[in-house]
């Protein structure tokens, strides 16, 4: 069963497609859809327009797509390490 949120990598996580398929998601990247070398506020509207959650570790795409009330993840190095540290904990610490 597919989930019913549709997300948009951007072009940094074109290769984490599969990764997503595979665990449900319906997934197209930037390049796919077009949008290659697009500006932010293209992929913004694009996003918004064709319903997508944008994945991204750029500032300003999460920024436009807060301000258009878009759904949007910012994959931020604090957001990495909690996962790291999240991961670590659950496997060699807390057994």
């Amino acid at each position: 069963m597919k989930n019913e949120m549709r997300l948009l990598l951007d072009e940094m996580y074109t290769g984490l497609k599969d990764y997503f398929e595979i665990l449900g998601w319906d997934v197209s990247t930037v390049r796919e859809e077009g949008l290659e070398g697009a500006s932010d506020k293209k992929i913004v509207e694009y996003a918004k327009e064709k319903n997508f959650v944008i994945v991204t570790e750029d500032q300003k795409p999460a920024e436009l797509a807060e301000l258009e009330n878009l759904p949007h993840v910012l994959v931020t190095k604090r957001l990495l390490a909690s996962m790291i540290d999240s991961e670590i904990r659950e496997k060699y610490l807390e057994k």
